[in-house]
C-alpha cells in the first residue's frame, strides 16, 4: 500500500490587490493560482443579459450582459424554457434554428463558462451551476450523479443513496464532488440546504434587476481555494493575512470541526510566506519557456493559437547500445513532469508532445500508461491519445481558468510577442535607408534621425564611415539622436 504524501496549502495575500494560492506536496509545488483584483475573474458569475443580435450562420446569439464585449451563447447552451416558439426539428437536427426560437432584445439569465480572451468575448451558458463544498447544484439539468474521479464503489453507493434522499426542485440536479468523500450525512445535508438557499436568492435578485446586470458573483480565490481544493490529504493551511486567516479558519471549522490546528497564520516579518517554505524559485519557473527534469533533461513549451507544443530535450544519452533504455527512462520522467507542468501553467486545449523516439511498442505503451496515471491527479477533464508512429502524443485538457501566465504577462514591446526581433545589422540598414531618403529631400542642411540607444550606438560605432560618406555626398550634417521615453 502506497503511503499518502503530505500536502500543504499556502495562501498569500496582498490586501486589496492580489491573492496567490500554492498547493505543495512534500515541498514540491503541484498547483499554483493567482488572482489580481484589477483583473477580477468573471468565470462562474451569473448575469441577467439580453440578446443583442443573432448570427444565423453560427447559430449563436451575442449577449449584452454588461461587459466590454458581448458574450457568445451557442444554441446548444440555450435552455428550452427561453424558446418563444415551439418549432419542430427536422430529421437529423438536434436543435431548432436559433432565429426561430429566440429574438433580439429577449432577456436571458447566463453564466460565464470561459473568460474573454483576446478579441473574443466570454463563452456563456443558460444552464447554470452553483458549486458548493460537497455538491455542484445544476439548474436546467436534473441529473443526479457522482463525480467520476470518485472511484471507490462503496463510497459512490453511499453518496448516491444520500443524493436520492434530497428533495430537489423540478429541473434541478446534484452532482457529488470529490470533497464529499468521507463527509457525514449532516455535512452533506448542510451543503445541499446552503445551495438551495443560494439559488432562491439568485432567482429573486434576477427578478429585481434590469438587464444587463450581475446577479451572482463567484467567491474570491482564497475562499474558492478552500472550498474547491481542500481535501483530506491537506495537512496544513498557511495564510499570511490576518483577515483572510479568520475567514479561512471559520470555513474549515465548518468543514472539518475536529481539525482545530489545520489553519495557521504566518507572522514572520523577515521572510514572506513563500520564501519561508522555499517555494519562490518553483513559482518563478512557471513563467519560463523551459522546465528542467531531475535527470538533467529539459521540457520546452511553445504556445500557439491552436495548440501547445511540448518538446523533450534529453541532454546527453551516451551510446547506441543504451539509447532505447535511456529514451524510455527520459520519456517516463518527462510524462510525469509534463502532467505536473500542465496543472501548474493551467495549459488548456490541445497539447502535442514530441517524445524521444522509441522503436519498441512496449516502451510506448509504458509511457502512455504513466501519462494517463499522472493525468488522473488533474482536477481538469483530460483525454490522452496513444503515441503515434511519429513519436507524437496528443492530449486535450480543460482550462480551469485564466492561467498565471495569461494574467501576469503581456507581449514584449520589442518583439511584439513573437519571441524574436530583427538583429542590429538589419535595423541599422533600415535606419540608413531612412537617412538616405531624408538627405535627398530639398531644404535643411541638417538631417536628424531619432532611434533607441542600442541602435544609435551601433550606427555610430559600425556605420560611421557610411554616415561620413553620405554627409560628404549630400553636403549635409547627420545627427543621430537617442529617443528617451518619459513616464508621465
Amino acid at each position: 500500500m502506497t503511503k499518502k504524501k503530505r500536502q500543504k496549502m499556502f495562501i498569500s495575500v496582498l490586501p486589496g490587490e492580489q491573492v496567490e494560492v500554492v498547493i505543495a506536496e512534500e515541498g514540491k509545488v503541484n498547483e499554483y493560482y493567482v488572482e489580481m483584483v484589477h483583473q477580477a475573474k468573471t468565470k462562474g458569475n451569473i448575469y441577467k443579459g439580453y440578446i443583442h443580435n443573432i448570427d444565423n450562420g453560427l447559430q449563436a446569439a451575442f449577449i449584452n450582459y454588461g461587459a466590454e464585449r458581448n458574450g457568445f451563447l451557442q444554441i446548444d447552451e440555450v435552455h428550452p424554457e427561453y424558446y418563444i416558439n415551439e418549432v419542430p426539428t427536422k430529421k437529423g437536427q438536434r436543435f431548432p434554428l436559433m432565429q426561430k426560437v429566440l429574438k433580439p432584445g429577449q432577456e436571458v439569465l447566463v453564466q460565464v463558462v470561459k473568460e474573454p480572451t483576446g478579441k473574443k468575448g466570454a463563452f456563456l451558458t443558460s444552464y447554470l451551476s452553483l458549486p458548493g463544498r460537497c455538491f455542484v447544484y445544476t439548474v436546467g439539468r436534473s441529473q443526479i450523479g457522482v463525480s467520476r474521479k470518485i472511484e471507490d464503489e462503496k463510497e459512490r453507493d453511499r453518496l448516491k443513496t444520500a443524493l436520492e434522499g434530497f428533495e430537489t426542485a423540478e429541473g434541478v440536479g446534484l452532482i457529488a464532488r470529490t470533497a464529499a468523500v468521507g463527509q457525514s450525512k449532516a455535512a452533506l445535508e448542510r451543503d445541499f440546504k446552503y445551495l438551495n438557499r443560494l439559488w432562491t436568492d439568485i432567482r429573486a435578485n434576477a427578478q429585481k434587476v434590469k438587464a444587463p446586470a450581475p446577479v451572482y458573483q463567484e467567491l474570491g480565490l482564497a475562499a474558492r481555494a478552500v472550498r474547491d481544493y481542500l481535501t483530506l490529504d491537506i495537512t496544513e493551511i498557511w495564510v499570511d493575512d490576518k483577515e483572510t486567516y479568520e475567514q479561512v479558519h471559520q470555513f474549515v471549522k465548518l468543514a472539518f470541526p475536529r481539525k482545530n490546528n489545520l489553519v495557521r497564520l504566518h507572522e514572520d516579518n523577515e521572510l514572506s510566506l513563500l520564501e519561508r517554505f522555499n517555494l519562490v524559485k518553483q513559482v518563478e519557473e512557471i513563467y519560463s519557456r523551459e522546465a528542467s527534469m531531475p535527470s538533467g533533461g529539459r521540457l520546452v513549451f511553445d504556445a500557439t493559437e491552436a495548440l501547445t507544443a511540448v518538446d523533450i530535450n534529453s541532454g546527453k544519452i551516451g551510446g547506441e547500445k543504451n539509447f532505447q533504455k535511456m529514451a524510455l527512462k527520459t520519456n517516463v520522467e518527462a510524462a510525469r513532469e509534463i502532467a505536473r507542468q500542465l496543472r501548474l501553467r493551467d495549459i488548456g486545449g490541445q497539447v502535442v508532445i514530441d517524445f524521444i523516439e522509441m522503436k519498441n511498442p512496449k516502451d510506448c505503451r509504458e509511457v502512455e500508461k504513466v501519462m494517463r496515471a499522472e493525468m488522473k491527479n488533474d482536477r481538469a477533464r483530460t483525454d490522452v491519445s496513444r503515441i503515434s508512429s511519429f513519436g507524437l502524443m496528443e492530449l486535450v485538457r480543460q482550462r480551469l481558468g485564466s492561467s498565471a501566465i495569461a494574467i501576469s504577462t503581456e507581449p514584449c514591446p520589442c518583439c511584439k510577442g513573437t519571441g524574436i526581433r530583427r538583429n542590429m545589422e538589419w535595423q541599422a540598414l533600415q535606419a540608413l535607408k531612412d537617412i538616405h531618403r531624408d538627405l535627398r529631400k530639398p531644404g535643411s542642411d541638417e538631417v536628424q534621425y531619432d532611434c533607441e540607444e542600442e541602435l544609435a550606438i551601433y550606427l555610430l560605432n559600425n556605420k560611421r564611415g557610411i554616415l561620413a560618406d553620405l554627409e560628404k555626398r549630400y553636403e549635409k550634417t547627420i545627427h543621430i539622436d537617442i529617443e528617451y521615453e518619459y513616464d508621465e
